[in-house]
């Protein structure tokens, strides 16, 4: 039995393949029965994102073409079309490939914490719909508990490293609570989404989403509970704003000093945080030169980011080191559940001599024969059926002189020289 993963992600295939090959959610449950039901498989999970998809199997067919020939046929895609974007992952490999990416150490953003969700999301489908086993299981709590000390023993995942987490946790620096602050976005794009996905988690009082065509910030408003305005109505919102972060593709400033200063004035000097993602710019840079801004741009958040992310890499170091510990470890619960096996074969053998000697022994017992003599025999009759087999083991190992049998019997008898 084989642990296999096979998979493609951002770094091997582009887009227009990953798309392909995506399993969205209203699809998985049937994908998964369907992979069960093939013979060479025994357990299999699909891990399915925006950035990659794998799939990972106990299998007696660990060259993975049972997998590649079951994507062609159920996403009706050629072989030629994806094969060479895949990679694969054996045993060792795919439990340390499998705790790197619940670790983000294999993430497009390093140490991104979203995709050790999306790995229990994966699992939660596969356990749904009873494709797990014991093997499988026992890799997934094991990946888990990797990704978990990872994220506790080091700081990868403490430093933003998008400009919109950036933005975010530079605004909780200036203000002590969001909970009683209005932000105000201006655009529709992803920065802008993202970040306000992040002031949503930071529990922020008011989100206003301005943009060029209302429907879109309508869309995205309805997503985070807020209230859109089209960008002609910003002179009459802006000074309902605390927070401002822009970024858009206009060519020419949407906010001038003017404005702002009008703003404030209205707000009685009150401060305004004011970030501009965009480029070119949505903010005037004379802004900066009021009292009451505080003012950045992206070039100042890519200084932080940069430092994040070396802090990121150095803490990524500590991380393959843990994850080389725990990958010892699962190995260590794999190989004994290859001794298991043998265990129970060998408890089953003694079981039965154990049986026999008995009924031979209540069977002298029912003829009459003392209870002393009986139990004699049956003592003699155990001990040399359970020393028979190991005593003409070992003696054909020295007769081939096979030295390491005779010290491996000794060691896992645990006999002691005779004086």
């Amino acid at each position: 039995m084989t642990l296999l993963a096979v998979g493609l992600n951002y770094n091997t295939a582009p887009l227009a393949v990953r798309e392909r090959l995506a399993f969205p959610t209203e699809i998985l449950d049937s994908a998964l029965q369907e992979l069960a039901r093939l013979q060479e498989i025994r357990e299999v999970a699909i891990l399915s994102t925006c950035n990659r998809t794998e799939f990972y199997c106990t299998t007696d067919s660990p060259d993975g073409q049972i997998l590649v020939d079951w994507v062609a046929s159920s996403r009706d895609i050629r072989p030629a079309d994806f094969a060479p974007y895949l990679y694969c992952h054996t045993d060792t490999q795919l439990i340390r490939h499998m705790f790197r990416v619940a670790s983000g150490l294999d993430s497009m953003i390093l140490g991104e914490p979203q995709i050790l969700g999306q790995m229990k999301t994966a699992y939660q489908a596969a356990l749904e719909a009873g494709t797990i086993g014991k093997q499988l299981g026992k890799l997934f709590q094991s990946t888990f508990s990797a990704a978990k000390k990872v994220r506790t023993d080091t700081a990868i995942g403490s430093s933003p490293v998008s400009v919109a987490f950036a933005a975010v946790q530079m605004a909780q620096q200036i203000f002590d609570s969001l909970s009683d602050q209005t932000a105000l976005l201006i655009g529709a794009g992803e920065t802008i989404e993202l970040t306000a996905r992040h002031l949503t988690q930071q529990g922020i009082g008011r989100i206003i989403i301005a943009n060029r065509t209302y429907d879109k910030a309508h869309t995205l408003a309805m997503q985070f509970n807020g209230f859109a305005i089209a960008l002609s109505e910003l002179p009459n919102h802006l000074e309902e704003a605390d927070i401002v972060i822009s970024s858009t593709a206009s060519q020419l400033p949407i906010l001038g000093k003017g404005r702002v200063e009008s703003a404030l004035k209205k707000r009685k000097h009150k401060p305004m945080f004011m970030v501009d993602l965009a480029v070119p710019r949505d903010i005037e840079a004379e802004v900066e030169q009021l009292r009451d801004v505080y003012l950045y741009t992206v070039d100042d958040l890519k200084n932080t980011i940069d430092q994040n992310m070396n802090s990121r890499r150095q803490a990524a170091e500590q991380a393959e080191e843990i994850i080389d510990t725990q990958v010892g470890n699962f190995l260590a619960w794999l190989r004994a559940q290859g001794a298991q096996t043998t265990i129970q074969d060998y408890r089953r053998q003694a079981e039965q001599i154990r049986e026999e000697a008995l009924q031979k022994a209540l069977a002298m017992l029912k003829n009459g024969a003392p209870p002393e003599e009986a139990l004699n025999r049956l003592a003699h009759s155990l001990t040399n059926k359970l020393i028979h087999t190991p005593s003409a083991q070992i003696r054909a190992a020295a007769e081939n002189e096979r030295h390491d049998l005779i010290a491996a019997a000794r060691e896992i008898l645990k006999l002691q020289h005779s004086q």
